[in-house]
């Protein structure tokens, strides 16, 4: 159990969470969401708020907004803020304090922007709010603030909508909404989970510079030690809705008291210096050979001179080898998911060549690729999205088989042991997407790439978006099905770290090319590349600061969590 937080005087103190319990309507899993949570994040500090996912720390998070749902409610406890407790509020007053003296940073910004309003007229809208200063002094005010967040040109961005953004610009114009009444206390929930390892260095630089330029208070939710080891001053670790561990950076990461804890930090991704070491060897012939691939993107009218042409994919040329893997890097951005759909066809190229099994797919017709469909499968982003909402999972899986002549009878039980293949119980099967958690979804989203057996893999993004700890067991359940049915892959990803643990050859993908490519040693090691020593010096915890946090501190707690176990 976490020992209750030190008394602390309260002029130092800028928010104080003191035994809340928020409850769970009947019939949920388990009867709290948040249960005795109680922690004070002091004046100046960056306080982190991990755990994975489940773990309530978002809960945490939107009871001190004030923005729970209507079927959940702070049963007791208290959250203090200027002396005032916010549980019991009235939604007036709680409407007052929201942007004014305490603001949040959403995980999705896309979801979280209204995609009818220009990003200038969304941070006006929080001053006009508050009725602060006149239209010409809000629009000013909203332009300072877009420059003040590193955004390029905040006169054109100011007329933007969202979806013309890119992710990290979209968090950027969250962060100047957050900061456009000056808060005391920034909440920031996941702000950086779905970025690239630049622009997630970035965003980690602009709110810690920030924070220190305002003398903010930051409460951080992340489940991403190599983050906590960036920024922390003080870290409380949630598991279950409960805090089991609370502490400075320092201790929590070096000397962790809780076994919980021991496994998030032996689960964090590493670079690992090492090249992965094969089943078996290479057959001589490649299953994918690619040459000289290019796709270009075109909007806008020439004739308007309102024209773009973007270079998605320029000249990308690789070979994969049977049951080998090849990651592709790079930034959001760099043509790495288009690269990914026009293997699989599910953009057309505008030149160049795609050999699978000798056979150029590039230039096939849908109808004339339409049978080597079952040999390329591919595993998406993100599962719930793919998952059609309205069917069972005994249906998602066994649908397409059965359109390409499988009997229904076989369908199932072929089903139903790859569900089981893929650490999911028999009653899944029955089940709709939206009662799994989202590692689950993405067994599930493995479960029906694999009905086909096919010979070629395309994971895009699989695992980014995932718990450190459901990351590792889906990076070792895809390792283990490699080894097994000596599939090929094409991992893609934007976080180097999971890279190296599972890539036995390393694409590295700038502006649509491929600049470097190698084995995982000359790749975090020994880069060639200017582009690639970014990239490696933007990871999270493996910079001198967050290295001498985490150095070896992996290993240690990984081989005592397996001990533990054991026991």
């Amino acid at each position: 159990m976490a020992s209750a937080p030190q008394t602390v005087a309260s002029e130092d103190v800028a928010l104080s969470v003191r035994d809340l319990t928020v409850s769970l309507p009947a019939g949920m899993e388990r009867v709290h969401a948040v249960e005795n949570v109680s922690f004070d994040l002091k004046r100046g500090q960056i306080l982190c708020i991990i755990g994975e996912s489940g773990s309530g720390k978002s809960v945490t998070a939107n009871a001190i907004m004030g923005l729970l749902p209507k079927t959940i409610r702070a049963s007791s406890g208290a959250i203090f803020l200027e002396g005032t407790n916010l549980v019991g509020l009235s939604s007036d007053r709680l409407r007052d304090l929201r942007g004014r003296v305490v603001s949040m940073i959403f995980q999705d910004p896309l979801s979280a922007l209204n995609p009818l309003m220009t990003v200038g007229e969304q941070i006006e809208e929080v001053m006009a709010a508050h009725a602060v200063g006149s239209p010409k002094s809000r629009r000013s005010r909203a332009i300072d603030l877009l420059s003040e967040v590193g955004l390029p040109d905040p006169q054109l961005m100011y007329h933007q909508y969202p979806f013309r953004l890119s992710g990290g610009q979209r968090q950027r114009v969250m962060i100047a909404m957050a900061l456009a009444l000056e808060p005391a206390i920034l909440i920031a929930d996941e702000p950086t989970t779905a970025l690239d390892v630049t622009t997630q260095a970035q965003i980690l630089h602009l709110i810690r510079d920030i924070q220190r330029r305002k003398g903010m208070s930051v409460m951080f939710i992340t489940h991403d030690f190599g983050v906590v080891a960036e920024i922390a001053d003080a870290v409380v670790v949630m598991e279950k809705g409960r805090c089991v561990e609370r502490g400075s950076a320092e201790q929590v990461l070096k000397s962790p008291s809780h076994l919980y804890t021991r496994r998030l930090i032996a689960a964090v991704p590493h670079l690992t210096g090492k090249d992965r070491i094969p089943a078996e060897a290479a057959a001589q012939a490649s299953i994918l050979k690619v040459e000289c691939l290019v796709k270009t993107y075109r909007s806008g009218s020439p004739l308007f001179r309102t024209q773009r042409i973007v270079p998605a994919v320029n000249g990308v040329t690789f070979d994969l080898a049977p049951g080998r893997t090849l990651g592709v890097v790079g930034e959001s951005g760099s043509g790495k998911s288009s690269l990914g759909r026009l293997l699989i066809k599910l953009l057309d190229s505008d030149s160049g060549a795609i050999l699978f099994e000798g056979r150029d797919v590039a230039e096939l017709s849908e109808a004339q690729f339409r049978p080597l469909r079952p040999k390329i499968q591919m595993i998406f982003q993100d599962p719930f999205a793919s998952l059609n909402p309205r069917s069972t999972i005994g249906q998602i899986l066994t649908v397409g088989p059965i359109a390409h002549g499988v009997p229904h009878k076989e369908a199932c039980e072929q089903a139903r042991e790859l569900l089981s293949h893929v650490g999911l119980d028999a009653g899944t099967f029955g089940r709709y997407p939206h009662e799994f958690s989202g590692g689950q979804r993405q067994r599930i989203g493995i479960a029906r790439a694999l009905m086909f057996k096919p010979k070629l893999l395309i994971a895009d993004e699989a695992v980014s978006a995932l718990d450190v700890s459901i990351q590792a067991q889906i990076l070792k359940l895809l390792d283990q099905i490699q080894r097994e049915t000596g599939v090929s892959m094409v991992f893609i990803t934007h976080d180097l770290r999971v890279a190296s643990q599972i890539c036995d050859e390393i694409a590295v993908m700038h502006r649509g090319q491929i600049v470097e490519r190698g084995p995982p040693s000359q790749i975090f090691l020994d880069p060639k590349s200017a582009y690639t020593r970014e990239l490696v010096a933007a990871i999270p915890g493996e910079q001198p600061r967050g290295a001498r946090a985490l150095a070896g501190v992996n290993e240690h707690w990984r081989d005592i969590a397996k001990n533990e176990e054991r026991l």
